[in-house]
């Protein structure tokens, strides 16, 4: 109840706004919903999701300070507050941000919903990587020669829910993320993220990387994840795919058809909390799938995308496979 009457607060803002300030203030309200049907064929059961129903309110104070706020009315049918934050940027070069915000850790963590490229996202961007905190961060570009961006940050550690609990230095997280783009469809990121959610720190590391070619796609990034103490063992990720833009002029409503395919792994996961007796147990059990699938692209003046995905899952030997699924997505951005 308390997210919708702010979401209507900020809606009738951003209507007097747009009648009392100059266009450049002008407060731009976005939103994203996805819709989806899922079979499970390993138990034959299915279900509908609305995944998504996100709206955003975002603008500018000044010419050099920018806002954002972000509600997401279903998530799975649960109402979050997602991002809340201050933008301060007095040079084309640095940027300040203060509150609630994604971790600049993963591409794949960091792509928004309307963006992806499954219906899904990867283990390293859903199971491996926390996706938003509070806290501040630092960013850094580089335009010349060889472009280049360093984003620093730190948070509570805590995610968004959690803002009370007081925290001191070492328990707090630390991210810092490198991107260079040696040539304009070519790039290379490396991101470390130190994190100290309960009593255990835990230090990520990632690689990624990505190349565009008339139309081709191909993406990949490796996650290695050490535990203090050595109490489990380390973690790892990884995820490879391709997928091709095929532009289909003489199709009406359609502007092309994405062919894809995506192979991800993950290792045994501990989210850094110990069970009642001190023992650090599998939060995530190991597992690897294959994806493959078709994006239908329809025409403009939004992105209406329509995604038809199957997923395959493996597990080690003993452990039961019941997440076999065909998913079925309709996501709009406005």
């Amino acid at each position: 109840m308390k997210f919708n009457v702010l979401l209507v607060f900020l809606l009738i803002t951003a209507s007097v706004f747009s009648r009392t300030i100059d266009s450049l203030f002008i407060p731009q309200i976005e939103g994203t919903i996805r819709a989806k049907y899922e079979y499970n064929a390993s138990i034959d059961e299915q279900r509908f999701q609305v995944r998504n129903a996100r709206f955003s309110i975002n603008g500018r104070f000044s010419p050099i300070v920018s806002y954002k706020a972000e509600i997401d009315l279903s998530d799975e049918g649960v109402t979050k507050m997602l991002d809340a934050y201050i933008r301060f940027q007095p040079r084309k070069w640095f940027t300040f941000t203060i509150g609630q915000q994604k971790i600049p850790f993963s591409t794949d963590n960091l792509r928004p919903p309307h963006l992806l490229y499954f219906a899904n996202r990867s283990f390293i961007g859903k199971q491996l990587t926390g996706l938003r905190d509070v806290g501040a961060t630092l960013s850094f570009q580089n335009k010349k020669r060889i472009p280049f961006d360093i984003i620093a940050g730190v948070y509570n550690g805590t995610g968004l829910y959690d803002q009370k609990e007081w925290r001191k230095t070492d328990e707090l997280s630390y991210v810092i993320r490198g991107v260079v783009t040696p040539v304009r469809n070519l790039n290379f990121t490396m991101n470390l993220n130190s994190v100290r959610p309960y009593d255990l720190r835990m230090n990520m590391y990632n690689v990624g990387s990505f190349f565009d070619c008339n139309g081709l796609h191909l993406e990949s990034e490796y996650f290695y994840k050490s535990y203090s103490g050595s109490v489990f063992s380390a973690t790892e990720g990884f995820f490879a795919f391709l997928a091709y833009n095929i532009k289909t002029h003489k199709l009406k409503h359609i502007n092309k058809i994405t062919p894809l395919i995506r192979y991800d792994m993950m290792t045994d996961n501990n989210k850094g909390k110990a069970s009642t007796d001190g023992i650090y147990q599998t939060d995530d059990v190991a597992r690897s799938r294959i994806t493959g699938g078709l994006t239908f692209s329809l025409d403009k003046p939004f992105l209406n995308d329509i995604r038809l995905n199957y997923e395959q899952y493996f597990f080690a030997k003993g452990v039961v496979n019941d997440q076999n699924k065909l998913v079925v997505e309709y996501v709009v951005r406005f």
